[in-house]
């Protein structure tokens, strides 16, 4: 799954989509791709990702305790 880098835009391959789901992880594997080649992966703070489209991350993807807002 591609996400984008909010601060500057770059395209982020997620390369563990399970930690992308996981509301318990903060952080996902990635490797952005900027310049000819694919960069080394590294951790993701997930709050500094959204969708290509500008779009934020589902809150159930972020936030262990989404549930319990609602209520």
């Amino acid at each position: 799954m591609l996400l984008a880098e909010k601060s500057t835009g770059h395209v982020i391959e997620v390369l563990d989509i399970h930690e992308l789901f996981d509301p318990l992880k903060s952080t996902v594997k990635g490797s952005m791709h900027y310049g000819q080649e694919a960069q080394d992966p590294e951790h993701f703070p997930k709050s500094e990702l959204s969708f290509p489209s500008g779009e934020a991350l589902p809150q159930c993807w972020t936030d262990p305790d989404y549930r319990r807002k609602e209520s």
